[in-house]
């Protein structure tokens, strides 16, 4: 091949490639128009100064987001924060057992700590969602 003809062959992969980096790279972003497959044992590493999110635009209102190929969503509205003005009571993580109604038929105590560890922990799931963004 004469010299020449490299030259403008080389020119042309080079325009090529220009195109394909151009489409992909803005000032401020990178533009992924196709999926992103990751190989098995491949990760996401993230920096450990301020943090990183996922959906930045919009909230209840904008961005949706799906997750194990579920069809994505807005952000979930919870309303307000989840109050427990249940009186603490019975050990933590342990629903009594009610197998035996004679024995909790007048047992408001054992059903207010029952009552209690579920708000608790209904507290605990909302509290780690608003956190992660899932609920505002």
């Amino acid at each position: 091949m004469p010299p020449q003809e490299e030259i403008q062959q080389l020119k042309q992969r080079v325009q090529f490639l220009e195109n394909i980096v151009l489409s992909f790279v803005r000032s401020d972003r990178f533009d992924m128009s196709k999926n992103i497959q990751m190989q098995d044992g491949r990760n996401i590493q993230l920096a450990t100064g301020t943090g990183s999110k996922i959906g930045t635009l919009g909230g209840a209102s904008g961005q949706k987001l799906g997750f194990f190929n579920n069809v994505p969503v807005v952000q979930q509205i919870s309303a307000a924060n989840l109050t427990n003005n249940v009186t603490s009571g019975g050990d933590n993580d342990i629903i009594a057992n009610f197998t035996d109604l004679t024995t909790y038929s007048n047992s408001a105590g054992a059903i207010r700590n029952d009552i209690y560890q579920l708000a608790r922990k209904l507290k605990q799931i909302n509290d780690g969602c608003r956190s992660l963004g899932l609920f505002t």
